[in-house]
């Protein structure tokens, strides 16, 4: 399935908090829109990785997305490196946007601002030719997205 708007998260609820208007918008004029999530945020501190998967399927429903998966990253430990980008390559691959969005390049919580960095760089690699990967038994085909926006996500205090 081709999707117009593909929105990479680090945690479950960052796109629901920080892109949800831009994603309900376009919904509205007839966009197809997924979610992929790095984590299942098993580190947050309030709930747990089992209720935000049941808020991340809840709030897929409400926003209308085509698609929401989950990479079940390691929620604080992920790092950037070929096997994650690989990834997020295959994603972008799979659902070919032409547009991708990503947390904030920089950002107080060290995941948005690495997560942000992989998919930047996981958008570039995806078109690249040389770089093979496989979904499900088949050879994907390069694709590259026209462009990466980044989000902001903003707190308040307890």
């Amino acid at each position: 399935m081709k999707l117009d708007i593909l929105a990479f998260a680090a945690h479950p609820d960052d796109v629901e908090l920080s892109a949800a208007g831009t994603l309900l918008k376009a919904v509205k004029e007839g966009k197809k829109v997924g979610v992929v999530d790095l984590t299942r945020g098993e580190l947050g501190s309030r709930g747990s990785a089992d209720i935000r998967d049941k808020e991340a399927a809840a709030a897929a429903e409400i926003l209308g997305l085509s698609i929401r998966e989950n990479l079940a990253l390691a929620d604080g430990f992920f790092e950037i490196n070929q096997a994650s980008q690989l990834e997020v390559v295959k994603m972008i691959r799979k659902y070919q946007p032409e547009i991708v969005l990503a947390n904030a390049i920089s950002d107080r919580h060290p995941d948005h601002g690495k997560g942000a960095e992989l998919v930047h760089k996981a958008s570039f690699l995806s078109g690249l030719v040389k770089i093979q990967t496989e979904l499900n038994g088949e050879i994907q085909m390069a694709w590259r997205p026209k462009r990466v926006f980044h989000y902001c996500l903003l707190y308040t205090s307890p």
